[in-house]
């Protein structure tokens, strides 16, 4: 699965996702398919860096917005 705005990149020892670049998948499909796809729900939510779904719409219009 490849994410719809490049969040995830593969690092030294895991995957990595950058979280500039993540929407939970808003704009794309209701749920986050990073999540829905990954087979031992490692991914979760950072406590530290909670954004509401207008941030995450807001950054999802930042992000396509030349396209």
């Amino acid at each position: 699965m490849e994410c719809p705005n490049g969040a995830i990149s593969s690092g030294v020892d895991k995957n990595e996702i950058d979280p500039a670049r993540c929407t939970e998948c808003v704009g794309h499909y209701d749920e986050p398919q990073c999540q829905k796809a990954c087979p031992i729900n490692c991914i979760v939510k950072d406590p530290d860096f909670v954004e509401t779904r207008e941030m995450l719409e807001a950054k999802f219009a930042g992000l396509h917005r030349s396209r």
